[in-house]
């Protein structure tokens, strides 16, 4: 069944792949029109958009990367221009690389930094300005931050900011009925989590959590849609962390 123009209004960044795209999916299903943000993979993104149009949704891809603001601000008046004002902003976008704090490279911490912390900011300044009153913002964390695992610094590092943001900028939205919370994750099976390691070390990390298994992107997914769907119109300022219980 076709949405009505008068959908409401998601943007999902990092939405090309992995968690993203479940979310995308979700938020779709759940009624959502839904601007796809991808930095680098434009056939994902337009595979994504259209299975999601063939389901009846409405759907477009936004090229942004967050790390710059003038093209998170073209994000925002894209969106606009062609599905409506934003209700909901889920910060999805991130990059994760494992390295030893006495090993990082300084063009790795600016990445890093860039995408998880300047990205984060870059879009909840511009939805400060743009997001519909009663909307819902959803910043995304890591259960990495509880574990202290060596290699986990400077992304870690990222994510406490993200928190940060997340408990202040809730305040900072009162008057509002705007609401800001966070996801962290545990491991999850996407590229993002599998690149870079072993068989034996993706299984240690399936055993880790007391459901011994990795989460999967539809588990996050369902989350977010909690989130920012009537249910959850009472819980703002908050870290959900979906892990399984391994933190």
């Amino acid at each position: 069944m076709d949405q009505a123009n008068n959908a409401k209004v998601a943007i999902v960044t990092g939405a090309s792949r992995g968690i993203g795209a479940a979310v995308a999916q979700r938020l779709a299903q759940d009624g959502f029109a839904v601007a796809v943000n991808y930095a680098s993979s434009p056939a994902q993104a337009d595979a994504l958009v259209a299975s999601l149009q063939a389901g009846g949704a409405r759907a477009i891809a936004v090229k942004a990367d967050v790390s710059d603001a003038g093209e998170v601000r073209r994000m925002f008046e894209i969106a606009e221009q062609q599905l409506g004002k934003v209700d909901v902003l889920v910060n999805n976008a991130g990059v994760l690389k494992t390295v030893p704090l006495a090993d990082t490279s300084d063009a790795l911490f600016d990445q890093t930094f860039g995408i998880n912390v300047r990205g984060t900011f870059n879009t909840l300044r511009e939805a400060a300005a743009r997001l519909n009153d009663g909307g819902r913002i959803v910043n995304f964390s890591s259960t990495t931050l509880a574990l202290n695992m060596p290699g986990y610094a400077v992304y870690n590092a990222t994510k406490a900011a993200v928190e940060s943001f997340t408990h202040v900028f809730a305040k900072e939205l009162r008057g509002r009925n705007i609401t800001v919370n966070a996801v962290a994750p545990g491991p999850i099976a996407t590229s993002l989590f599998l690149d870079g390691k072993t068989e034996e070390q993706i299984q240690a990390f399936a055993k880790m959590p007391p459901l011994q298994r990795l989460g999967q992107p539809d588990d996050i997914a369902g989350v977010v849609s909690f989130l920012v769907g009537p249910d959850a119109g009472w819980v703002n300022g908050q870290i959900l962390r979906a892990n399984g219980g391994v933190a």
